[in-house]
């Protein structure tokens, strides 16, 4: 079946899902495969639940007129959702890099949403499924679409671009993110590029951080829309930063005053403002938005707990965005400080040199007491009676189920595989 016979079908459904725990009544259900699964296998289960169509790419499943039989599932949700962009001709923006993403989009979606119908990536489904899939979302209703883009290795951001055709984009840093897949930091820098690489190649709107002189450097396309702290002839000029603990920023006479912590956010919502501008999103509803934005998902979320302060920033970690983190978390006021820090995952040979960074920089912080949680962690333990190392989450626990902290500002942070979120049951 061609592709053009495939999405008209697809248009008579209301959703688009790859997991039967997620078919509503009227919905195209794709039947991808795993390293541990075959959703052939579930495409009866689909039509049952209430599918309407089911994509298949093995014909011992077929079973009706409701069955479309293709070649390869993955590859047709891929031609699907680029066949529907192109359909819909909505500009689309994509944003990438290695720290802020998920904040940085939603920060867009809420700052655009106040004058446009906006649609954006859910949650992180920023892969080669998940950006499909976020296509697949966008209607004739659809002003403006914000698609997340995520890679750990080279080419990955290229392709995801090749599907998507974005007419804007931005990248947040290149920072040691996925250092393994990339092959070091020149291959993430390299990989993240290919964003910039492909709006330029087809004259689009960059968005650019003139405050990054590497960002400056990689952007070579004459359609750039700019912002900065110190340069007056970028295109949004941020007058203040300060981050106390909650990021506030001016510009323009107006204060923003957000919910989100640590300075190293302020980037992110400088972001978020200066694509605001760009669609001439009014300054007060811009305001309005940012001020009105909750995080969650573990991402720079300020929680009261028994007595103790939470920056709960545990979504995910690397050495850039736990640097960052805790170079913050140092310059805080209090006095009482614990850091609760977990293992950061892709890091392939550099794993020990980063860790150990990490601990170094805590090393002479005798202010702040420090937890440090995961096996590369503990393998680079150092002796000093503020800092602790934990093998495992399980012997953490059961120290800290003695332990815990008074009165204390605590930030919990590591990468995701750490789960360190569930630290809060115990505090």
């Amino acid at each position: 079946m061609t592709i053009d016979k495939i999405h008209s079908l697809f248009l008579e459904c209301n959703s688009v899902a790859s997991d039967t725990r997620k078919i509503e009544k009227g919905s195209l259900f794709i039947a991808l495969k795993g390293e541990k699964f075959d959703a052939n296998t579930f495409a009866k289960e689909a039509l049952e639940k209430g599918a309407k169509y089911v994509v298949i790419d093995n014909a011992n499943y077929y079973l009706d007129h409701r069955t479309i039989l293709v070649e390869n599932t993955l590859e047709t949700l891929q031609e699907l959702s680029k066949y529907h962009r192109n359909y819909l001709g909505l500009p689309i923006i994509a944003l990438t890099g290695s720290n802020g993403k998920t904040t940085t989009k939603e920060l867009i979606h809420v700052v655009l949403s106040k004058k446009y119908k906006t649609l954006a990536t859910i949650g992180n489904l920023n892969n080669h499924i998940g950006v499909p899939l976020t296509l697949l979302r966008f209607t004739k209703e659809t002003e403006i679409g914000i698609v997340e883009m995520g890679a750990n290795h080279q080419k990955e951001i290229a392709f995801l671009c090749s599907i998507a055709e974005p007419d804007f984009g931005y990248i947040t840093n290149f920072g040691k993110a996925h250092l393994e897949g990339f092959g070091g930091v020149e291959g993430v820098i390299k990989g993240k590029s290919e964003l910039y690489d492909f709006l330029s190649q087809t004259n689009k709107t960059v968005f650019v951080n003139l405050d990054d002189a590497l960002q400056n450097q990689k952007t070579t396309s004459t359609n750039r829309y700019t912002f900065s702290t110190f340069t007056n002839s970028s295109n949004v000029k941020i007058d203040h930063i300060e981050a106390n603990p909650m990021v506030a920023i001016e510009f323009n006479g107006i204060t923003i005053q957000s919910h989100l912590i640590g300075e190293y956010n302020a980037t992110n919502i400088i972001a978020a403002v200066t694509i605001g501008k760009y669609f001439k999103v009014d300054d007060e509803a811009i305001k309005t938005a940012i001020e009105n934005y909750i995080p969650e998902n573990n991402r720079s979320q300020l929680i009261q707990k028994n007595g103790n302060e939470i920056i709960l920033d545990a979504y995910n970690a690397n050495p850039s965005s736990m640097n960052a983190a805790l170079t913050n978390f140092i310059q805080l006021e209090q006095t009482n400080k614990t850091a609760l820090l977990g293992d950061m995952f892709e890091l392939g040979t550099e794993s020990p040199e980063e860790h150990a960074k990490i601990i170094e920089l805590l090393a002479n912080q005798s202010q702040i007491t420090t937890y440090f949680v995961g096996n590369d962690f503990y393998n680079n333990q150092i002796n000093q009676p503020h800092l602790k190392f934990f093998k495992t989450f399980e012997d953490f626990s059961v120290f800290l189920k003695s332990n815990i902290p008074s009165k204390s500002l605590i930030l919990i942070k590591g990468s995701r595989g750490m789960a360190l979120e569930k630290t809060l049951d115990i505090l």
